[in-house]
């Protein structure tokens, strides 16, 4: 096919009911509120539309974008000239499974799983109640906070491969470790995933997830858009204390900055690009590479044209 406004009106007869937008903004879809248009976006309610959308794609030779809610991305300032699959909102749904055990589908918030899973009094993903983001996303990037990941309660989880066949990986089959998992090195979709918890009393989970709600509210810069951390924590040592020993809290490059709350965060103070927070991380790169001896490596996920 010619064009991709080509290819989605072939998806559209091909697949029923598909919502699909076109031109449609990044910076809608991004915490960072930075990205310009992507030639389309599509919105699949089930999985399978997804299904579908994946078989045309992989019919017609195209390569999706996957996003989920966006919490962990810097959105090109040109947009983008593909297809993105948005699951956020669309494959949704939380089951309990037997006692202890939860099943929860790509598109739903790690915080709206959590506070579930506190409603029915089932411990273990205290941690994730105030990380922003799909349990799809988080899953890819073993998303954790205060001592929790999602590695140590996900014990199997089911995606779909680029042409729409079902795989389900359990166990070490994961291979999670640092802000990293086999998901994140495959190109799978993922579609749901299951988590073992432990039962604890609906006032006890709920008291541990309000202090650790705190200390965000207390150290982080939950005002202003950002990607969260966006720098991995390097072997000994944390991003933020070598940003802030190498001089740069609060160091800006046009409307990106280092939180003056927090200085492994860069925010958007107004107006920023992603050319000027790709201009910012590399700057603290090099700062801090010089100041200690230590190369940053992003957690921010950059995608680019």
């Amino acid at each position: 096919m010619s064009s991709i406004g080509e290819f989605c009106r072939y998806l559209t007869q091909s697949v029923d009911g598909l919502t699909i937008s076109y031109q449609e903004p990044l910076s809608k879809h991004t915490s960072f509120r930075i990205g310009g248009p992507a030639a389309a976006m599509v919105f699949p309610k089930s999985l399978d539309q997804l299904q579908a959308v994946l078989q045309v794609m992989r019919q017609e030779e195209m390569k999706p974008i996957v996003l989920g809610a966006g919490t962990n991305v810097l959105a090109p300032d040109e947009g983008l000239e593909a297809v993105v699959i948005c699951m956020r909102g669309g494959i949704m749904g939380i089951h309990r499974i037997g006692d202890t055990q939860i099943e929860a589908a790509a598109g739903e918030t790690m915080t709206k799983v959590a506070s579930v899973a506190r409603d029915w009094g089932l411990s273990g993903l205290e941690f994730a109640h105030g990380i922003p983001g799909t349990i799809g996303g988080g899953v890819y990037m073993n998303a954790g906070a205060y001592g929790g990941e999602l590695s140590q309660v996900a014990i199997q989880t089911t995606v779909l491969n680029l042409d729409g066949e079902v795989q389900v990986i359990a166990g070490s089959e994961q291979e999670f470790g640092y802000r990293k998992s086999i998901f994140s090195q495959k190109p799978w979709i993922i579609v749901k995933t299951q988590l073992d918890l432990k039962d604890a009393s609906q006032a006890q989970i709920a008291a541990q997830m309000e202090e650790l709600a705190k200390r965000r509210r207390m150290s982080q810069p939950l005002e202003l858009p950002s990607a969260g951390s966006t720098f991995k924590r390097p072997a000994g040592g944390y991003a933020a204390a070598l940003i802030e020993q190498a001089g740069l809290k609060g160091f800006q490059v046009g409307g990106a900055q280092v939180s003056t709350k927090h200085s492994g965060f860069v925010v958007n103070v107004g107006g920023a690009t992603a050319e000027d927070v790709k201009s910012l991380m590399k700057q603290i790169q090099i700062r801090v590479m010089e100041k200690s001896g230590i190369w940053l490596e992003p957690e921010v996920k950059i995608l680019s044209r």
